[in-house]
């Protein structure tokens, strides 16, 4: 019999993260701290700062799973295991919670905020936010996002 590896997620990295396609999307994920096989802590949090660093910039998997020296597809399988949701919904989620701090600063225009968190319109932007935080970023700067939880 094999011994299993189990690597160390921070609560930090997987805890924040929601599925967005879930139908309880406005349920944070349970925060993991011990995930049999999947991608260690350091690899999850170096691909996060990636992303943290390029919110408006397209990015693949094949980008992100360059940051760690994977291939695509052991980089999605392990990724997702660990913090329990795709690459892509990884992605759209730190988008999201970036926005949630812009948007709560009140200092820029919606506009503005869809583009440097990496979407190209207004309108797509909205779409996305509405998916996740149930209000939509004109609501949620308006002081109505207490309805998600997430209002800061």
């Amino acid at each position: 019999m094999q011994e299993q590896q189990v690597e160390h997620v921070p609560a930090a990295a997987a805890g924040a993260l929601r599925d967005p396609g879930d139908q309880y999307a406005r349920r944070p994920l349970p925060a993991p701290t011990l995930v049999p096989r999947g991608l260690p802590g350091d690899k999850l949090r170096r691909v996060a700062d990636h992303i943290d660093a390029n919110l408006a910039a397209e990015l693949t998997l094949g980008e992100l799973s360059g940051v760690v020296h994977m291939s695509p597809f052991r980089f999605a399988r392990l990724s997702k295991r660990t913090a329990g949701v795709p690459p892509h919904r990884f992605v759209v989620r730190r988008r999201v919670d970036r926005a949630i701090e812009l948007l709560a600063s009140g200092e820029l225009p919606i506009g503005e905020i869809a583009r440097l968190v990496g979407y190209a319109t207004p309108s797509h932007f909205t779409t996305v936010f509405r998916r996740i935080t149930g209000v939509t970023p004109t609501e949620y700067r308006r002081g109505r996002g207490e309805r998600t939880g997430r209002a800061r």
